[in-house]
């Protein structure tokens, strides 16, 4: 029976409160965040899938934890892209539960992970790129897998998006940690038009060493990819954006959905 830990710590390491229980652990915790609070999320074995809610008006998440996880409390220009609602006051319920065998093996979208951020590197699935705009946190990488669709304007939530600071050669990757199924992918460019351009085609690059060119359309409409068939991946890059010849110099990604299924 796995232990699961959650903490609510200090920039000095200081821990406020921590609470540990088996399979599903439930905290209140009653004070207002300050500038350097983190969460960290501990297990007593790892390669773990896990629904994860670290704030209660934040959606929960299915993540695969590899190790402890912190989550630094997004505050002043960070928290421009959550929630008003998120991480204010005196009152936060976190909590955490290890996902079921059905949960596990179900169809869905890998790539979502509300909680994921720059830094992390233990909290599966994670999104890196290696620009975004301004190191503005509007713009990171990590707005494309938070479950927002939201795309018909830009900048502060929930219109937060992957700018790429007009480089010719930006991408973004998505990590799932282990090896999936993956056999559809969905994506949301920014439609903040005429503010907006957008990518006539991009490419998917995969771990597996194969490469989708796609063509994409001027829309604020998810645009769907369906594979050939379903292939055995542990990340997959989108590269080789390809502008339009449209006088805008700012297409952006809103988000990137990849579903599929775990095969352990």
């Amino acid at each position: 029976m796995s232990q699961i830990s959650i903490s609510v710590k200090k920039a000095n390491g200081d821990v406020m409160i921590s609470k540990t229980s088996s399979n599903l652990v439930n905290m209140m915790y009653n004070y207002e965040y300050q500038p350097g609070d983190s969460i960290h999320l501990e297990c007593s074995e790892y390669n773990v899938y896990m629904y994860i809610r670290l704030d209660d008006a934040m959606a929960a998440s299915f993540i695969l934890l590899t190790e402890p996880f912190t989550f630094p409390i997004p505050l002043g220009e960070k928290h421009s892209v959550y929630s008003p609602k998120t991480f204010i006051g005196s009152l936060h319920i976190l909590s955490a539960r290890l996902a079921t065998a059905e949960e596990i093996s179900a169809y869905k979208n890998l790539a979502c992970n509300v909680y994921d951020h720059q830094g992390n590197k233990s909290c599966f699935p994670h999104a890196s790129a290696n620009v975004e705009t301004r190191d503005e946190a509007a713009f990171a990488a990590r707005n494309a897998i938070d479950g927002f669709t939201t795309n018909d304007g830009h900048g502060e939530w929930p219109f937060g998006s992957w700018g790429i600071n007009r480089r010719d050669d930006a991408e973004i990757t998505i990590e799932f940690g282990r090896t999936v199924d993956v056999d559809k992918i969905v994506i949301f460019l920014r439609a903040d038009f005429p503010h907006d351009n957008y990518w006539k085609t991009v490419d998917f690059v995969c771990s597996d060493g194969s490469t989708l060119t796609v063509q994409l359309e001027k829309t604020e409409a998810g645009q769907t990819i369906m594979l050939n068939e379903a292939k055995k991946v542990g990340w997959i890059k989108m590269c080789n954006l390809i502008m339009s010849d449209e006088s805008s110099p700012f297409p952006a990604l809103t988000q990137l959905e990849i579903y599929g299924c775990d095969n352990r």
